[in-house]
């Protein structure tokens, strides 16, 4: 996985945010919440990773306030996957810098 330690230290001192406005077929793009990011009319999904592999996902509810859902992360193969605690999708962080992360979204198994 692309990094240093700046980036792994950054991966966890900063709440990440969804700049859908830049998402490529790589996947989807997070920036770091102190970034430059455009305002939106759609709330903006975001993360935050927590060293003790614990982490927590916010995605907007039906009144579209940002919902708070625990979570989990694991280093598989220098790629970092998170997964909420409830199901749902699975996050993958393919590439990551101190500024941007590209993550893959794919379909939790056997979860509803």
């Amino acid at each position: 996985m692309a990094g240093a330690g700046g980036a792994r230290d950054r991966l966890f001192t900063a709440g990440w945010v969804h700049v859908f406005e830049e998402d490529s077929g790589e996947g989807a793009v997070y920036r770091a919440e102190d970034a430059d990011i455009p305002l939106s009319r759609r709330p903006r999904e975001r993360f935050r990773l927590n060293r003790d592999g614990s982490a927590r996902l916010f995605a907007a509810g039906p009144d579209d306030k940002l919902i708070e859902q625990p979570a989990t992360w694991v280093e598989e193969g220098g790629v970092v996957v998170i997964r909420a605690a409830g199901g749902g999708p699975v996050l993958r962080i393919v590439h990551r810098s101190p500024e941007r992360l590209v993550v893959q979204t794919t379909p939790a198994r056997g979860r509803r």
